[in-house]
């Protein structure tokens, strides 16, 4: 079974100086048909203008992750941590008890592109705790990347759930197989691009959720980025 996001029914927020689309309910967009899929909580698309951001806030149980599509993000924390990161890094928040940290857009000249997830963790009040690694150009074209894990595996961020989170750079005409669980669900999150799964094209902002299947075929019908949560 297939259910499609589509990108223009997405939560949509202008705050002047960000534009976000919001895949679940989020904030001011709610929508009781969207709230979460599995521990999949949050999805947001973020465009955000320069020297611009959040300031210090708080987060409690829950695990976020930040990828970095295009620009520099700078991000500071009660933790001690400060970082910028880069296109194709990738960051890991455990909010746990309780964490207060901020994120701007470093350039005083370029958007801020990144897309922000949250993971509901498979146990409340966890130690807080941060986690910023590259994954290249390299690493994920092609094939699927492995970035975060319940284990950490394969050099992947180490999250407080039972979730797999691959990103991928798809070639045109190139296919590409993921073999599922049946018993567990997947989410896929277009970046850029379009693609087929199983003859339902998908484009830029689209989602869709998965089950009960054992082989999703990936069709790039041009070069494509992608992110894959493999759920339990």
């Amino acid at each position: 079974m297939i259910t499609v996001r589509k990108s223009s029914e997405r939560g949509y927020t202008n705050r002047g100086w960000m534009n976000s689309y919001r895949t679940f309910s989020f904030e001011e967009y709610q929508d009781e048909k969207h709230m979460h899929f599995r521990d999949l909580r949050v999805i947001n698309e973020d465009i955000v203008q320069p020297e611009q951001g959040f300031p210090a806030h708080r987060h409690k149980n829950m695990e976020i992750i930040t990828y970095v599509i295009n620009g520099e993000l700078i991000h500071e924390d009660n933790l001690g941590n400060s970082s910028v990161i880069h296109s194709n890094q990738v960051q890991r928040i455990t909010a746990g008890k309780g964490i207060i940290h901020s994120e701007y857009n470093y350039s005083q000249t370029d958007n801020l592109h990144f897309i922000q997830i949250w993971i509901f963790p498979d146990q409340d009040n966890l130690k807080p705790g941060y986690e910023c690694k590259l994954f290249s150009f390299n690493d994920k074209d092609g094939q699927l990347c492995l970035i975060a894990s319940n284990d950490g595996h394969d050099n992947s961020l180490q999250i407080h759930q039972d979730v797999n989170i691959y990103a991928s750079i798809l070639n045109i005409g190139e296919k590409s197989t993921f073999k599922q669980n049946p018993d567990r669900y997947t989410w896929i999150q277009v970046i850029y691009g379009k693609l087929l799964i199983d003859d339902i094209s998908l484009k830029k902002g689209d989602g869709a959720a998965l089950s009960d299947k054992e082989c999703i075929e990936l069709y790039p019908l041009e070069k494509s980025e992608i992110l894959l949560f493999d759920l339990k």
